[in-house]
């Protein structure tokens, strides 16, 4: 797969999660998640993120793909991304895997 082919994969995962987090919205934003990470995804928790951080509940929803890191049957798409709130650019890291042959979130960060 080339990192276009990623892209296009990553692209609407990463747009819901943008969205979902914003919104605060735990159904939607744990949607595209693995068996893995729902079972690291505490709704309590991410509640508590989203109460106390403002990076990653006024995101903007434009953000730019531009890497692809490979390992093993994972894929980690780096991604520019910016807030509605806070100048500058954030690195948004989301890896992606297979299970049960769908696309799912393996991890996904912003730093």
């Amino acid at each position: 797969m080339t990192d276009d082919e990623v892209y296009a994969v990553a692209k609407p995962i990463w747009d819901n999660l943008v969205k979902s987090s914003n919104l605060k919205d735990y159904g939607g934003f744990t949607r595209d998640f693995s068996t893995q990470m729902l079972f690291g995804a505490n709704e309590v928790e991410l509640g508590k993120q989203w109460a106390n951080n403002k990076i990653i509940t006024n995101l903007k929803e434009t953000f730019e793909p531009f890497g692809c890191l490979r390992r093993g049957v994972h894929i980690t798409v780096l991604i520019k991304q910016t807030n509605k709130e806070i100048s500058g650019e954030f690195l948004g890291r989301l890896v992606l895997g297979v299970e049960d042959d769908v696309v799912k979130v393996f991890g996904a960060t912003i730093y």
